[in-house]
């Protein structure tokens, strides 16, 4: 009964290692309702707070946007004041990468203030998304935690990211997934971005 029972435990516990090793790994925050200003659809970006379809058609014509701090200017220079720019940013952004984000990134990510523009650096390299739940919810708790992940990503490997990370991309869907999959490897940024698109291939690194 004891060797039954021990074999039963060391079953389960291989079954819970190969579950832990076969789970999905994304690489960009997870949405808790903001969206990617890069993919949004014109009309969705006019319907944002205080951009009208004048902008929203400046906007999508000047896209991808590089950066939130590339953005931010944009908008400034449509005539939005700090304060409207941030009423924006808390429903579309343009996600930071938390390994090299500068200080003016972090603190247009909406809650970030102050001392995550101290804290996200401290940790890099972030690795995965269960390190960053981990380190900044001793801070502000798993809620405010998932709802600053949703700014951010963690670069993927452009020549190993499987398809569960592939498709953490915004915009992405498996025929994209598929293609950036067939043009490996790459060697370069330019060769990726030819592949990928210019606003998706941000989110990789090249390794």
């Amino acid at each position: 009964m004891k060797t039954s029972m021990s074999l039963a435990r060391l079953f389960g516990a291989a079954l819970l290692i190969a579950a832990v090793v076969a789970a999905p790994s994304a690489q960009v925050g997870k949405s808790q309702g903001v969206a990617d200003i890069n993919t949004m659809s014109e009309a969705s970006v006019a319907a944002l707070p205080g951009l009208n379809a004048t902008i929203a058609k400046a906007l999508v014509a000047k896209r991808p946007f590089a950066s939130i701090t590339e953005l931010n200017a944009f908008l400034v220079g449509q005539g939005l004041t700090p304060e409207q720019a941030a009423a924006v940013y808390a429903k579309a952004f343009v996600q930071i990468n938390l390994n090299t984000a500068t200080v003016d990134e972090i603190m247009l990510v909406p809650g970030a203030g102050r001392r995550m523009a101290r804290e996200f650096p401290e940790y890099r390299p972030w690795k995965t998304y269960a390190q960053f739940d981990k380190e900044i919810g001793k801070y502000v708790g798993p809620e405010a935690t998932a709802k600053l992940a949703q700014y951010t990503f963690i670069p993927l490997n452009a020549n190993t990211a499987a398809d569960a990370d592939l498709l953490t991309v915004p915009g992405a869907d498996q025929a994209w997934a598929d293609k950036v999959k067939k043009g490996r490897p790459y060697k370069t940024a330019a060769d990726l971005e030819k592949v990928a698109g210019k606003a998706q291939a941000r989110f990789f690194v090249i390794e």
